[in-house]
Formats: C-alpha cells, sequence, structure tokens
C-alpha cells in the first residue's frame, strides 16, 4: 500500500463524529485483504447502532497500534502538492491511519507478527469507541496512540476540565432595572472571579490555561435577562482537587457551577532514540484505562493545523511515521 495514496482515499470519505460507518467500512475491506494475506483477523465491534469500532490482529497482539476514526466539521476532500496533502482529517487522523496500516503491511512482509491495529469512534467528542474498548480488552501489553505530534514521543498531555456555570435572574422592563434582577450580570461577576484564579502549573507539561468557550442568555435588549450560561474549558496540568474547590467557591453566590467533563493530565514514558514533546490537547489515552496496556503518543502532523480550514500534513513525515511506528512496534514486542 502506498501511504500517499491511502491517506487521500481516507480523508475523501466523510466521517464528522458520528458518521465513521463509511470509513470503518472501506479499511474493514482493506484490511481484510492484509489479513487473508498473513493470517489475520479482522473484526468489526459495535460500539452504538451504525458505529464499530475495528480490530485487526496478527496473531496474538502484544502491541496495538491505534487512533480515531473520526473528524470535526466541517468536510473538505483531499487535494495534495509537493510538500503536503490537505483536506479534513489530513493530520487528524487520516495519515496516521494510513501510516500504521502501510507500516503494519511492512511488518508482517518483515516477517513480524503477533500485534494489531484498533481504530475507534468518537474520539473528537466523548471518545465513545475508547470507552468501549476499554471494557473490553484483548491481553496486548502496549498501546500506540496516534495523534500529530510531528512525530515526536509525547512525554504527557494536558488534561480537561469543563464547567458550566449558569446564573439565573428575574426579568423586568429594562427602564426599571430596580424591578429586575440581571443574570448575566451576576455571570459576568462570577466569570470575573474565576479569571483571576492562580491556576496550576507543571515542571513538564507547563501552565494550566483557562477558556471562556460560549456565554449565552437574556430575550431582548429591552428586557432584564432572567437566565444566561457559560461553558468553561481548562486544560489542566497536575491533581485538580484543590482547583475544583477554587471553581466552586469563584461562582459563589452569584451562579451554578455544574461539572461536565473531567480528563487527567497524562503522563507518558520517553525511550531511548526517540525525540520527546509534550501536547496541551487530550487523547483517547485516558479512556482506555490502561486495558490495553502502557500506552505511547505519537504520530504526523500538527496538532496547529487540525480543526482548521488548512488542515493538511507533510508527506516528509508520512513517510517517516511508517518507519517510526514499525521501529516502536519491534522494539516493544522485545
Amino acid at each position: 500500500m502506498k501511504v500517499f495514496e491511502l491517506t487521500r482515499q481516507l480523508v475523501d470519505i466523510e466521517s464528522v463524529t458520528p458518521n465513521e460507518g463509511p470509513v470503518c467500512s472501506f479499511l474493514e475491506t482493506e484490511l481484510s485483504h492484509l489479513a487473508a494475506r498473513f493470517e489475520g483477523k479482522v473484526e468489526r465491534i459495535p460500539v452504538e447502532p451504525g458505529r464499530d469500532n475495528l480490530l485487526v490482529q496478527f496473531g496474538r497482539p502484544d502491541v496495538v497500534l491505534s487512533t480515531h476514526l473520526d473528524t470535526v466539521p466541517p468536510f473538505f476532500p483531499s487535494r495534495e502538492d509537493d510538500r503536503y496533502i490537505w483536506g479534513r482529517g489530513a493530520c487528524d487522523t487520516k495519515g496516521i491511519i494510513a501510516s500504521m496500516v502501510v507500516a503494519s503491511e511492512q511488518l508482517l512482509e518483515e516477517g513480524v507478527r503477533n500485534f494489531g491495529m484498533l481504530f475507534v469512534v468518537g474520539e473528537e467528542k466523548n471518545s465513545a469507541g475508547a470507552h468501549f474498548a476499554a471494557r473490553h480488552p484483548s491481553g496486548s501489553k502496549f498501546i500506540i496512540n496516534g495523534e500529530p505530534t510531528e512525530n515526536k514521543l509525547a512525554l504527557g498531555s494536558k488534561g480537561a476540565l469543563r464547567y458550566e456555570f449558569r446564573a439565573t435572574g428575574r426579568m423586568a422592563h429594562s427602564a426599571y432595572p430596580e424591578l429586575g434582577e440581571s443574570a448575566i450580570e451576576k455571570l459576568l461577576n462570577a466569570l470575573e472571579r474565576l479569571r483571576k484564579l492562580p491556576l496550576p502549573s507543571h515542571p513538564v507539561l507547563g501552565p494550566s490555561t483557562l477558556n471562556i468557550g460560549t456565554i449565552r442568555g437574556g430575550r431582548a435588549p429591552n428586557v432584564i435577562p432572567d437566565e444566561a450560561v457559560a461553558e468553561i474549558f481548562i486544560r489542566v496540568v497536575d491533581d485538580v482537587t484543590e482547583l475544583k474547590k477554587q471553581i466552586e467557591a469563584a461562582a459563589k453566590p452569584d451562579v451554578e457551577a455544574a461539572e461536565i467533563l473531567f480528563i487527567p493530565a497524562l503522563h507518558l514514558r520517553a525511550l531511548d532514540a526517540f525525540d520527546t514533546t509534550v501536547v496541551a490537547f487530550t487523547t483517547d489515552i485516558p479512556a482506555f484505562k490502561g486495558a490495553w496496556g502502557e500506552p505511547f503518543l505519537i504520530g504526523p502532523g500538527s496538532i496547529h493545523v487540525a480543526h482548521t480550514a488548512e488542515e493538511r500534513i507533510p508527506k516528509t513525515e508520512l513517510i517517516e511515521a511508517v518507519e517510526l511506528y514499525k521501529q516502536l512496534v519491534k522494539r516493544l514486542l522485545k
């Protein structure tokens, strides 16, 4: 298989969450051919109606290459020039899938066995596929998770803590504000206290970061607002027990703070001869809960162009990734 051609074929199949079915079917067909050649096994594993993980095994899989099938919207098809392959999912993670598939084919041609591939649904939303896989492990000792790290082995990734701040008030005519109670003003007061909180830092992962992602509320410009909501996202780097207390204290007495999502920060092992990095984004690794073995995180492409209209992946990194995945599988099998 050719890594450029396979990348473009994958990019051109729209798989915006939760529409992973068509790309899963394509890979199932391609990998069934590979399994037939090398006495492997391909299993399509239902996660939710119309949504399946795809597991491929060659012998007893002590090492598993894994990434996700879904992309963020909007979909746009592939194109290429001398340096890059462009398109939705080019680096997050269609190019990574292609690199893993080509690396697997070459490993099999070299006589390597006892490894597999696992492609999961839903990473861009709630890691549904990885959570399901965590309840049905294969017995592997290591899982190599693919995300855009510019082909550097990640020493860790920041976690995620998401809250919803909800304020309530009382409607009134804006000419007589004393008769009402502004939910928006309450929300703004709480958000100002939140912004002043000293956020934790970590010597490897760096500082925590705060994003007030959405604010909505009110009825009309001439109505005192009776409701207002903000969604808050914090990239966390360490234990969050004290931080949660501080967030909930900042919310009082103006708003109710509801924790929506928590993914812990991740610390990973380095390996000799592999360049390393630290990433701020979250991955499927916490959702696997160690059920698929010790995790490693590496993949071609830059996260800085993922989720953008300029999403692309360098061709040189695709070629390099094939070799890196081969090296990593061989090393871990030893």
